[in-house]
């Protein structure tokens, strides 16, 4: 029997959010500012714990922990491959 595979994370950089695709359902994720005293800022902040459900009309399914890793894991990707760096808080 074998597992059925869950759609690849997709991942859109613009200026001011992130936006994770995976199959139909999206999720958009804002910029948080960084600190004013910070010496060596991260090009982007994301607060994990905004990390909890998909945009409508997916707004009733709960993004499990192992879609926040996967998720993580995938927007780290994203931000390397264009030279950029993200911190999560």
């Amino acid at each position: 029997m074998s597992k059925k595979r869950s759609p690849a994370i997709e991942v859109e950089l613009t200026e001011g959010a992130v936006r994770i695709l995976k199959g139909d359902r999206i999720l958009t994720l804002g910029r948080a500012d960084c600190p004013p005293e910070e010496e060596d800022p991260a090009d982007f902040i994301i607060y994990l714990d905004d990390i909890v459900h998909w945009d409508a009309p997916h707004e009733e399914v709960e993004i499990d922990i192992d879609e926040v890793q996967a998720i993580v894991q995938a927007i780290e990707r994203a931000f390397d491959e264009h030279g950029l760096r993200v911190d999560f808080e």
